[in-house]
C-alpha cells in the first residue's frame, strides 16, 4: 500500500526533479510533467485534489490501454484524459516496489535522453 509520501520520496530520489507547489503533488523533469495527484473534476463543484490517486505518464495509447486492461484495479482513466498518454493510478493498491517502477518508468519517457544516460549509468550515480 503506497501513499502521497512515498510518491513524494520516490520521485524526488531521482535526477533533476522539480516538486512544483500545489494542494496536492505535481513532478516535473526538464519542465515535463511525469506524476501528479488528480484534479478530479465534479459536475457543479471544484476540482477536488485526490492524493491518493497519481496521474502517470506513460509515453502512449497502447502503454496506457495495456495498463487499463491488464491491471484494472490499480489503473484507470476518467473523463478529460481520452487520448492523453496519462493513467490514474490507486496508490492504496499499490505497492511501493511496483509504485518505484512506474514512477522511474514515467521519469525515463519525460527526461532528456542525457539524465536517462546519467541513470542508467552505476558509475555516475556512484561518483
Amino acid at each position: 500500500m503506497a501513499d502521497a509520501d512515498d510518491v513524494r520520496r520516490l520521485a524526488l530520489a531521482l535526477p533533476h526533479v522539480v516538486e512544483v507547489d500545489s494542494a496536492g503533488f505535481d513532478f516535473r523533469v526538464a519542465d515535463k510533467g511525469f506524476v501528479w495527484s488528480y484534479p478530479e473534476r465534479r459536475p457543479g463543484k471544484p476540482r477536488l485534489i485526490r492524493t491518493d490517486v497519481a496521474v502517470l505518464f506513460v509515453g502512449d495509447e497502447a502503454e496506457k490501454q495495456a495498463l487499463l486492461l491488464g491491471e484494472p484495479d490499480l489503473f484507470f482513466t476518467a473523463p478529460g484524459y481520452e487520448g492523453l498518454p496519462l493513467v490514474l493510478l490507486r496508490l492504496p493498491e499499490v505497492g511501493v516496489e511496483r509504485l518505484s517502477e512506474l514512477v522511474t518508468d514515467a521519469w525515463r519517457m519525460r527526461a532528456p535522453a542525457a539524465l536517462v544516460a546519467d541513470l542508467d549509468d552505476p558509475a555516475t550515480l556512484s561518483g
